[in-house]
Order: structure tokens, then sequence, then C-alpha cells
């Protein structure tokens, strides 16, 4: 195989976005086979570029693609995600990979292994500022982890957003509002660079900014297994909105803001100078590095020619859908606190949260005021 027949499931904003990049040559030894939307109007704008169903099960069955990439409603990554691997197709997802741990559990049991590649959409993890930090973290540059802050407010979202698809921010639809369609990029980094927490606290208010049913603010705690702490702060109703990840280890502290990255490194490590020192008031001196960080990355363009590359020559890929599970759950964590009303323990009991959103979804009244979608939206302003 010299270049992949790719298909797109769902002709959304992403989804549309995606095919462009194809279209456009973007990515490498990739062709828009197929496109699928049960929306005709959605996909009647590929007539003449690709093959076009209002099926799924049609296109993943019709011998037309060696790949698909997943853009539909959330809880559909599942279904059509297990689908398409069962039949042996290579699978890129968008995020999240599935609404709750209990699903994602079902559809990496569906991949084949082997050479069936299955990745999932977690392009932040092209920023160069974010690739900077973990190489501190894994070399030990900045020793034991101390603590965690990231204040990401920077996702505000409108009310005409949330009106603009009737399954938008619904227990039934979507399963979930910010930890679930915007926040899975940071709840990725968070596990991707510290690794999981052992206990979770969750403060989430429901429909605060918007006339949705889901959570639009979010407060989390984190306890780490080596007495770290962190805290997370997100929401979709903030203006002019932060985005600022701060992380203290023994050796000092990096600062991810304003597309910088700033490290005030200590001469001696915190730990050790409190031992040993024995002075009362005096601190250690620092040196202070701003790191090298240009731009952002290749993000979606980068992880799709990365998924291309897999399957073709065999590369590592850049986010592996199994891994796709760590920031479900830690979302749902937060969530399933918040709801609970006391701390949560990790790993997460996939089954009970299973159960609780199946009573959310069941005893809803709520009634959305949905309008209609007008076509693709520009999404350049939102991947940051």
């Amino acid at each position: 195989m010299k270049s992949v027949r790719m298909g797109i499931i769902g002709l959304g904003n992403m989804g549309s976005a995606h095919a462009k990049h194809i279209l456009d040559g973007e990515i490498r030894r990739c062709e828009l086979a197929a496109v699928c939307d049960v929306d005709g109007a959605r996909t009647a704008r590929y007539a003449g570029k690709a093959e076009i169903f209002a099926d799924s099960r049609e296109l993943i069955r019709s011998g037309k693609v060696d790949a698909v990439l997943i853009a539909t409603p959330h809880y559909q990554h599942t279904t059509v995600g297990a689908d398409a691997l069962k039949n042996g197709l290579h699978v890129l997802v968008e995020k999240p990979i599935s609404v709750h741990k209990a699903d994602c559990e079902r559809l990496i049991a569906a991949h084949k292994g082997g050479k069936q590649v299955f990745a999932a959409m977690f392009n932040q993890r092209t920023d160069p500022h974010f690739k900077q930090l973990k190489k501190l973290l894994d070399n030990g540059e900045l020793g034991g982890l101390v603590r965690v802050n990231w204040i990401i407010t920077t996702w505000f979202r409108s009310e005409a957003y949330y009106a603009s698809g009737g399954w938008r921010a619904t227990w039934a639809g979507e399963g979930g509002g910010v930890l679930l369609n915007q926040c899975p990029h940071q709840l990725d980094l968070l596990c991707w660079l510290f690794g999981a927490p052992k206990r979770v606290t969750g403060f989430c208010s429901m429909g605060k900014y918007h006339d949705i049913e889901v959570e639009d603010e979010v407060t989390a705690c984190l306890e780490y297994p080596n007495g770290a702490t962190g805290v997370f702060i997100t929401s979709t109703g903030e203006l002019p909105g932060t985005n600022r990840l701060e992380v203290v280890g023994q050796r000092g502290r990096v600062v991810i803001e304003d597309d910088a990255v700033r490290f005030i490194r200590n001469e001696v490590p915190s730990d050790v100078y409190c031992r040993t020192t024995a002075e009362k008031f005096q601190k250690p001196e620092t040196w202070k590095i701003d790191i090298p960080a240009q731009g952002h990355g290749g993000q979606h363009v980068e992880v799709k020619q990365n998924f291309i590359d897999a399957i073709l020559d065999g590369k590592p890929l850049i986010a592996p859908a199994r891994e796709g599970i760590n920031s479900v759950e830690l979302g749902n964590a937060m969530l399933m606190s918040s709801l609970l009303g006391k701390p949560v323990d990790m790993p997460l009991d996939g089954a009970a949260f299973e159960r609780r959103l199946k009573k959310l979804i069941r005893e809803s009244r709520f009634v959305k005021n949905a309008g209609k979608e007008s076509g693709p939206a520009d999404m350049a302003g939102s991947f940051r």
C-alpha cells in the first residue's frame, strides 16, 4: 500500500476540518476516499470528491477505505469505532475516545492489535510547550512532583454554540459538558505529564453560564500517590479567560503561559535544602531559564500524518487510543465526585459511573432550545 484510503465519519465542524486538510493535500500519502453523515446536506458538499454514505456500517463494509477518522457525536465513538475495528480497519477517533470509562474499555477491547493502528486525536501533545515540559519531567530536571495548578478558562462558548446542535450539552446526546467536549485535551495532558491521581474531589456547576443541563464550570482537587497535590479549573463561560499551567517540583517551578515556558530552578532541591540548611528564613539561589518553544506544533495535521505514517511505515503513535481512557476516567471522576458530594478514589469504578450517567439521562426533564446548524464553523480559534 502506497497511500491510505481514508473515510471520515461525521461531517460536523471537526469532521469537515479534517476533510479539508486531506483534500488540500496537507496529509501526505492519504486520499479522501469516502465520507459519511446522516445529514445529506453535509455529504452533498463532497459530491465528485469522495464516495458518499449515509450509514457508517455501509462505509465500513464497502471496501472503499483502509482507515476511518471518527468525528461523530461522542456516544457514537464507541459503537462506530468498535464496528470499524472489528472489521479490520485502522481507526483514528476524535476526543474523547468514549463518553465514559466503561465504554472506553469496550472500544479498546475491539482493537485487534498487531498491525491494526488505533489512534486518538490528542493534538495538543504536538505543542512544543508541553513537549518541553514532558522532557523536563522525564529526565528528572524538576525532581519529585510537589504541586500542579492548571487554570484553563479560555474555552469560552456562546449560547449560539450550544444551540447549534440538539445533541450538544445534554446527558443523552453528549454525556457531559466542558470536561467531555473541550477539556479532554488538558485532561489528557495532565495524565500524560503527571500520571493518574489517587483521589479526586470535584466541584461542577451545571448550566451556570448557559441554558444547558451539564457542567460549564469545574474546579477539581487532585491528590497524587507521592503526596503531591493539584488544582484544575475550567469553564466555558468566563471572559477573557486564562490558560496558565504551573508545575512545582523539588528542583524548581515551571510556568506555561502566554506562549512561553519559564523555568525557575533551585540551585539546591527544596527537600534537601529544607533538611540540611542552618538558615531559618533564607532560600537557595535560583536560576531563571526561558525555555525555547516556538509555535504550537502541527496539531490536527501532525496527528493525522502520524496516523498515516504509522499505518504505512510502523511509526510510533503520538497518541495511542488506548491512552484515551485516562483522560475520560479523570473527567468522569471529577463529575462523579461532584454528584456524590465527596472525594472519589482512583481507579474509578467505571460501571458505577455508567449507572449514574444512565440515571441522569433517565431522569432528565431538560428541554433543549436547539437552533439549526448552518454549516461547518471556522475551528481555528478553538484549537488552543
